[in-house]
């Protein structure tokens, strides 16, 4: 029997968007270039921090990425939408991570590539990690809560 690393049964699914794929987002090898799956992973992580409400704060506090990752499976191409799927794992002091799948939609939603970055809180002044606000560690809670309870 195959073991899922923890990491992977810690993730939990919270927004899913559709971005059109653009003429001009293709390379001169006639796919989507490397740089932006990092805007699709962008766009998605943005969307969903802000529907949290976990943007900076009037002191300028607020989510900074530390690292960016992907893993590049299938080259998406023009016309295409993509679908990304954006899971969250396990709140530490300062930070959490995020695991994102990005989807051919005119694929059957196969799998192109999958990638992810870890957030970190930063408070403005110092530059330094601060602990996640209160709110933000119940909201990120309550999600995992919810994800559980649909299985």
């Amino acid at each position: 029997m195959m073991q899922t690393p923890a990491a992977e049964t810690q993730k939990k699914l919270v927004y899913t968007v559709t971005i059109p794929i653009r003429w001009g987002d293709m390379d001169a090898m006639g796919h989507v270039n490397n740089t932006v799956y990092f805007r699709f992973m962008e766009q998605a992580r943005i969307e969903w921090l802000s529907m949290m409400g976990c943007l900076p704060d009037q002191d300028g506090n607020g989510p900074v990425i530390v690292n960016a990752h992907c893993t590049f499976k299938k080259p998406l191409k023009y016309p295409d939408q993509v679908e990304v799927c954006t899971y969250i794992g396990a709140a530490g002091r300062s930070s959490f991570e995020t695991v994102q799948e990005m989807r051919s939609v005119s694929n059957n939603y196969a799998i192109y590539a999958e990638g992810g970055a870890k957030v970190v809180w930063v408070d403005a002044k110092t530059e330094k990690s601060a602990p996640l606000p209160d709110e933000i560690r119940q909201k990120l809670t309550e999600l995992k809560a919810l994800s559980r309870k649909k299985k």
